[in-house]
């Protein structure tokens, strides 16, 4: 099956595209390159042996995606392009609102007219807000997102919800992602953040690394263990297999009009210093760390109910925090060679 890939090189999207190619399919990717390299491509041929088919478009051009799929015929779309920055988005939300949702309505609306009837939207663990009950089903209730990135999963969320209940023959699935963390075992692709990391473990690699003076944990008085935020850490790669599970699940549906979420975690939550002895003792690497004030709107802790998808999909997180950071590591050690 010929799989539209939007965001395809970020990291999440670039992984996943592995994850189609190794289970017989064929991914094509969309990317503005607005939060990605041309250089995680050579990575992906490095790892597939090939070239990986790349459209240099904005979902948001809806001439161009018009275009694209007359050429291309797919048989699913996996929507990860979206701007993804929670602070910028509290800056500059008009921006957010209307990349995130007009990409979205652009697809739904060149599917259609095409015929494309299966869909996965990356969605986020965010739309729970801080729950009162964890770990987190995907009955829990959303809460009113904290940023404007996480009201736009919210809302795009509602508009899949809302557009496949007016029977367009679309099959969809939400994916409700917890912490993705790591990097391909190959160390050919992992996160590439652009600037100051906004993530945990591409700052405490960088820090690790000596290219950032330290790591600063913000806040130890939370009602953890250790005081630190707790979180649901998933490597990459388990997530990537999770949607080649969504997508295939969408195209056995006999259902013309099916709409799902999943929760993708481990259904395990560590603290944030677990995570940071983990990588020190995984790694054999010493980490320049302190403490600080909690940071606003971060949520004190939560992680995954992953029985559904369990059950559902056929999927399992199978990779460790150990694994998780040991390949984080090993990507951001091949980043100093390549730069050397």
């Amino acid at each position: 099956m010929k799989i539209l890939v939007t965001g395809g090189s970020g990291f999440i999207g670039s992984h996943t595209v592995v994850e189609l190619q190794a289970a017989g399919h064929q991914p094509v990717i969309v990317d503005n390159l607005y939060n990605s390299n041309r250089e995680v491509l050579a990575g992906l041929k490095n790892i597939i042996g090939q070239d990986v088919l790349f459209y240099d478009l904005d979902c948001t051009d809806e001439s161009a995606m018009r275009e694209l799929f007359k050429k291309e015929k797919f048989g699913g779309v996996i929507h990860f392009a979206a701007y993804k920055a929670v602070g910028e988005s509290v800056e500059q939300p008009l921006k957010y609102y209307q990349n995130n949702i007009d990409s979205l309505l652009i697809l739904l609306k060149v599917m259609r007219e095409f015929g494309v009837g299966n869909f996965v939207f990356s969605s986020s663990c965010t739309v729970y807000g801080q729950p009162d009950t964890l770990p987190v089903t995907e009955d829990t209730p959303r809460q009113p997102a904290t940023s404007p990135y996480g009201n736009t999963k919210v809302m795009c969320e509602d508009v899949i919800r809302d557009y496949v209940y007016s029977k367009p023959n679309l099959k969809a699935i939400s994916l409700r992602y917890f912490n993705p963390i790591g990097a391909h075992p190959s160390a050919e692709i992992g996160e590439l953040p652009s600037g100051v990391p906004s993530n945990l473990v591409p700052y405490l690699t960088q820090a690790a690394a000596g290219l950032r003076d330290k790591l600063v944990v913000f806040g130890d008085d939370y009602d953890t263990p250790d005081g630190t935020c707790i979180r649901d850490f998933i490597h990459v790669v388990d997530l990537a297999k999770a949607h080649v599970k969504a997508i295939e699940l969408l195209d056995m549906q006999t259902d013309a009009n099916y709409y799902d979420v999943f929760n993708v975690g481990t259904g395990n939550g560590n603290t944030v210093l677990e995570l940071i002895n983990t990588f020190e003792e995984a790694n054999d690497v010493k980490l320049n760390y302190t403490t600080g004030p909690r940071r606003p709107g971060d949520v004190e802790k939560i992680w995954a109910q992953s029985d559904k998808a369990n059950n559902v999909l056929g999927w399992k997180a199978e990779k460790s925090l150990t694994d998780s950071l040991r390949d984080a590591w090993r990507w951001q050690l091949a980043l100093r060679q390549r730069s050397e």
